[in-house]
């Protein structure tokens, strides 16, 4: 994947870097795969403002991803790699040989044509979902389950990758994309490969309006607010207002909000780097 240096004819392109789109085949999805979304606002069900800095924004249908990849044994063509405007990685649409057809998460690499596989004694090659017994370690992986067929919930955004460093009895030890190692069970699913679409932190919208296509208000800094309104408001001039809290008063900037006896605690073997 390549990024896009715009010619500054408008102050809003100097700086601006976009994506290239090399990898993307098609603008027209799958309309069998597609579901609609209702925008919120930032409201809740009496219409009372709960977030805030959310609304407005392009109209979009939500893609339905198979985070599962249970049609195991049954091989499927990459037909399409497709932008997801409500995800930070690319998609691929896969045609099963049984007709049917899913979209998934689509790894860093894989082109239309590929043939992909999952369930037990698929080969650990890119776009595969395996369970974490069989795949080898020291493997690059994405999409990894939590839970025995929960479906994947680790390691989707784009560019992001873990790696299965060892395994213990009936665990598997997995260095996550934060530094964390934690254990997962054996009977949990990934995929191989890193996830697509790496370049993505390196974008520069360029101006304010195109966080507002992407739904995302203006923010408003808690130090110029008044004190009614938050705990760092008030003062005179640019008084910072003392320590750096939310606005319901929980401190921020390294105060730790996970709950020391977690059942999951013990599960991690190293917690994340700072």
């Amino acid at each position: 994947m390549a990024l896009r240096k715009l010619r500054p004819l408008t102050p809003s392109q100097r700086f601006k870097l976009v994506n290239a789109f090399d990898e993307i085949t098609t603008d027209t999805p799958e309309k069998s795969l597609l579901e609609p979304i209702k925008k919120s606002g930032g409201r809740n069900q009496s219409g009372k403002m709960t977030m805030r800095y959310i609304g407005g924004g392009h109209k979009k249908n939500y893609r339905i991803i198979d985070f599962k990849r249970n049609k195991d044994g049954i091989e499927g063509t990459v037909k399409t790699v497709e932008y997801d405007p409500n995800r930070s990685a690319y998609i691929a649409l896969v045609n099963y040989s049984d007709g049917e057809k899913r979209y998934i998460i689509a790894p860093a690499g894989i082109k239309v044509g590929q043939k992909i596989i999952s369930g037990a004694g698929a080969a650990p090659e890119i776009g595969n979902t395996l369970f974490l017994k069989e795949i080898p370690v020291g493997t690059i992986i994405h999409c990894i389950e939590l839970y025995p067929g929960q479906g994947a919930t680790l390691v989707r955004s784009a560019g992001s990758y873990a790696q299965l460093a060892a395994r213990q009895d009936k665990y598997a030890v997995i260095k996550m994309p934060s530094g964390e190692t934690r254990m997962i069970l054996l009977t949990c699913r990934a995929t191989i490969g890193a996830v697509s679409n790496s370049d993505h932190a390196l974008e520069v919208s360029g101006k304010a309006g195109r966080s507002r296509w992407l739904g995302r208000r203006p923010r408003t800094r808690p130090v110029v607010m008044n004190p009614v309104d938050h705990p760092m408001g008030g003062g005179e001039g640019r008084a910072s207002g003392g320590h750096p809290r939310s606005r319901k008063g929980i401190p921020s900037k390294g105060y730790k909000t996970r709950y020391p006896k977690k059942a999951s605690n013990r599960y991690i073997i190293e917690r994340r780097k700072k």
